[in-house]
């Protein structure tokens, strides 16, 4: 990184440093480096005081607890786990993940992540994640195999939402992934699972929040043509319709050829996002492998009237 690429407040602490500690630090072992800092920490934490604990407590927006009731939160996430099918494998997530598993597949800047200091990030996105897990049991599978699994967890983003915004929350993710069979095949096939699932979970515990689907299909032809005569017949058309979002930017560079996105409360309410990606490629080296990923924040879904009800 040329100094030019620096932030304000880096160059300010690096100015303050003695001259080639940067070069230093950067050269060092990665197991010296941890151990340096963990030194550090050590060496600062001895001069925390219960009030300190306390103020933080108070005013750092990534230890505040959220503001859902938890056991609404529960309720929701239980139902989704009853309707999601069979055939979907349920992964307990860890905390953090290897550091650059967002990064290394995905367009995201390392300070949107929080880094710990032994070569790992604290869970920002599980999609991510599950895409690791998920790229390792493609490799022990066949050609033809397909993986499909599901995670609900609290993630830490570390850019500032502003006001009102909590900088965790919790996600309920699905993450595919099957090998190309062309002409759009088998992401039609993806998208129907994804979307079906989205259908049913809105219709059942949001039907008077006026749940939309959306889709945006970024310069893929062949994607668009097997949305119309593959992916809208085998859904259902009443309850959550599936609208076509042609205008959408956001995204392009991420999610490669098709994104998705899902609203309430005639979609001016974001609950979730998705589309394809070609993580699972990357990560198992084969390009023909395909991803799609999607997923809905649950506090958002409660806060629009979501409920698991008497089910």
């Amino acid at each position: 990184m040329d100094g030019d690429e620096l932030s304000d407040a880096e160059r300010r602490v690096w100015a303050a440093m003695p001259a080639g500690a940067r070069a230093a630090l950067a050269g060092l072992p990665a197991a010296d480096l941890r151990t340096l800092l963990l030194t550090v920490a050590r060496d600062r934490v001895a001069r925390v005081r219960p009030a300190d604990v306390v103020r933080r407590w108070r005013e750092d927006r990534f230890v505040r607890p959220a503001a859902v009731d938890p056991r609404a939160l529960a309720a929701v996430e239980a139902r989704m786990w009853r309707l999601l099918p069979a055939d979907v494998d349920g992964v307990e997530l860890s905390p953090v993940a290897p550091v650059g598993t967002c990064s290394a597949v995905a367009p995201v800047a390392q300070n949107r992540i929080v880094t710990t200091m032994r070569a790992a990030e604290v869970l920002s996105d599980p999609t991510n994640a599950l895409a690791v897990e998920a790229a390792t049991r493609r490799r022990n599978q066949p050609p033809t195999g397909e993986v499909h699994l599901a995670a609900a967890h609290r993630v830490l983003r570390a850019q500032d939402f502003g006001s009102g915004f909590s900088a965790h929350f919790r996600l309920f993710a699905l993450v595919s992934s099957a090998r190309d069979v062309g002409s759009g095949i088998t992401e039609a096939r993806l998208l129907v699972r994804h979307l079906a699932y989205w259908q049913t979970v809105l219709a059942d515990l949001a039907p008077s929040a006026a749940p939309r689907l959306h889709v945006t299909v970024f310069d893929h032809p062949v994607i668009r043509e097997r949305l119309t005569d593959t992916v809208r017949p085998a859904l259902a058309a009443d309850e959550v319709p599936l609208l076509d979002e042609p205008d959408r930017e956001r995204g392009r560079g991420y999610y490669a050829g098709c994104a998705l996105r899902i609203t309430a409360l005639d979609g001016t309410l974001e609950l979730g996002d998705g589309g394809l990606t070609d993580w699972t490629a990357r990560l198992t080296g084969d390009a023909k492998e395909r991803c799609l990923i999607s997923c809905l924040a649950t506090e958002r879904l409660i806060a629009c009237g979501g409920s698991a009800g008497g089910s």
